[in-house]
């Protein structure tokens, strides 16, 4: 599926897919979190939780203030993709 299905679908069943949406946001990003308490607390470590605290959050805010659907679609996938990112990087 390419990018413009997934968002039609998304606004479709925004409801539904909001809820699975908050799940997915928050679990990827306390693993990303957890994963770099891990490493430490330097200074990198800080901006990177303060990074991935406010993707997720910002994630969150804009189903729980009821923003339009391809907003909240592509900060679902911007939460997504940075917590990703992180949980790679700190596992080599």
């Amino acid at each position: 599926m390419n990018y413009a299905k997934l968002q039609q679908d998304y606004t479709r069943n925004v409801i539904g897919y909001s809820a699975l949406g908050i799940i997915l946001s928050t679990c990827l990003g306390s693993i990303a979190i957890l994963r770099l308490l891990m490493g430490g607390s330097g200074l990198l470590e800080v901006f990177l939780i303060a990074l991935v605290v406010t993707v997720c959050s910002a994630h969150n805010l804009a189903i729980l203030t009821v923003q339009k659907p391809a907003l909240i679609f592509r900060l679902l996938l911007i939460s997504t993709v940075v917590s990703m990112l992180i949980i790679i990087a700190t596992l080599f």
